[in-house]
């Protein structure tokens, strides 16, 4: 017997009981597939307990330089990590229930693996569902490459990671991008030995070079060691130890430590859901083909979230949501290609992107103007004894719009934000210039980042 819905839902992650919550709204009867925990990576092993534990590390970090601020802490920091771990948990199991309540109030629940048997259906086990609507909101996992040596030691990834209540002693991270850098920091914070191997020539190699720099000069600072140019990694056990082989233009060859992380990328959880089966076309790595407004290669089925490809961020999966339910509730035509680029980097300081990156725009050959300022000139920062890195700025020297900027320092991932609503606004920078912002904040030292513009050189 098949049951049949106005609407299925595959995977509870951010998008999912979003979509759920509209459709119930608009009187679809929808049933919402997951088969392992509510609220997918972000709540689970992605941003919530991450950015937990960051505050656990940074407790850590602050209690250290008590002295600089006139306080006196006796005898040395030390952490529990079963508690930073508990604390942690407790916040996970909260939003997991509130996920996993939110959808049953919205939706017929059901748990198991789904799989397509065609376009209109989905098993659940022994269960057979039907519907004209079927949303894919599977998101992700870690990549695991085919590494040399890796099936002979144990390692850690960001989820596996979550489940360690003992401080590493001495921990290697694989992979110098955001998710390897924010455990680097906050293991080291923690009290690990840590070393970083990256494959490119600089971390976060995405970004601006004087970002990648600063990023570098922030973590090599707190005791970090880093292996860049990091070719031909490979593993191997000495005893209880594992050694890291790499072939780097500086430093040894071996590098000695208890245990590893991969972060080297992520990859679609959508190898095993039938998409055959019902037709829907994926890309070479993996990821759910979809238009602008997120409809995939088969009419009546659409992909929402990190399975798409299309921002991997928490922020881009909900708004995926509410892309689809603004095209098929209210005829109102939102698309992905009206986002700008915004992210976080929650490493301490945090940066704060969005839209193009310096070298984005110079390679667009249109006239432009920049403006930077370092943190030591932002009065708040000073004030928090926490003036590592700079803010910048990129403006269209004819529409007098902003492109991109970057704030790698104290409160960038929220002062980023004023710069964001009016990118979005497609207002001229002069609005930021003209408002008259709070003191002392660090937002208050955009406008006058924005007086000092000059010519971007080519």
């Amino acid at each position: 017997m098949t049951t049949r819905f106005d609407a299925i839902i595959i995977g509870t992650g951010q998008a999912g009981p979003n979509l759920a919550q509209h459709l119930s709204s608009a009187g679809m009867k929808v049933a919402v597939v997951e088969r392992k925990l509510f609220g997918g990576t972000c709540v689970n092993t992605g941003c919530t307990p991450t950015k937990t534990m960051v505050a656990s590390a940074y407790a850590a970090h602050v209690a250290r330089r008590a002295a600089d601020y006139g306080v006196t802490i006796s005898g040395a920091v030390t952490v529990d990590m079963r508690r930073v771990k508990e604390r942690k948990d407790a916040i996970i199991l909260k939003g997991r229930a509130g996920v996993e309540s939110w959808v049953q109030r919205t939706s017929t629940v059901y748990r198991g693996h789904a799989r397509f048997e065609s376009a209109r259906e989905v098993s659940v086990g022994s269960e057979k569902i039907t519907a004209d609507r079927i949303f894919i909101n599977v998101g992700g996992r870690a990549n695991v490459p085919a590494m040399p040596g890796l099936d002979q030691i144990r390692y850690l990834t960001n989820s596996s990671m979550m489940d360690v209540d003992f401080l590493p002693p001495r921990l290697i991270v694989v992979g110098g991008s955001y998710v390897g850098l924010e455990f680097a920091q906050m293991f080291r914070r923690l009290g690990s030995e840590v070393t970083v191997i990256e494959m490119s020539p600089r971390l976060a190699h995405r970004e601006d070079e004087d970002v990648s720099l600063a990023i570098q000069e922030i973590l090599s600072s707190e005791g970090i060691k880093l292996r860049l140019n990091a070719k031909c990694i490979s593993f191997s056990r000495q005893g209880d130890d594992i050694l890291a082989h790499v072939d780097c233009t500086e430093g040894p060859p071996e590098i000695p430590g208890t245990h590893v992380l991969l972060a080297v990328g992520r990859r679609p959880n959508t190898d095993d859901l039938g998409l055959d089966q019902a037709g829907v076309e994926v890309d070479k790595r993996g990821y759910i083909v979809v238009d602008d407004q997120l409809r995939t290669s088969v009419p009546g089925i659409w992909a929402i979230g990190d399975c798409n490809g299309k921002g991997a961020f928490t922020h881009t999966s909900w708004n995926d949501s509410e892309i689809v339910a603004a095209n098929l509730l209210d005829h109102d035509p939102r698309r992905v290609s009206d986002r700008i680029l915004a992210y976080a980097l929650y490493i301490d300081p945090p940066l704060g992107r969005v839209g193009l990156t310096e070298a984005e725009v110079g390679k667009t050959g249109r006239r432009a103007l920049i403006a930077k300022r370092p943190m030591t000139k932002v009065l708040r920062a000073v004030e928090k004894a926490e003036t590592q890195g700079f803010m910048k700025v990129m403006v269209d020297a004819e529409t007098r719009q902003i492109l991109g900027a970057a704030i790698l320092g104290v409160g960038g991932d929220e002062a980023i934000h004023s710069i964001l609503d009016v990118m979005y606004a497609k207002a001229p920078y002069s609005v930021i210039q003209r408002a008259v912002h709070i003191h002392p904040t660090v937002s208050e030292l955009i406008p006058t980042m924005l007086g000092e513009l000059q010519p971007l050189s080519s």
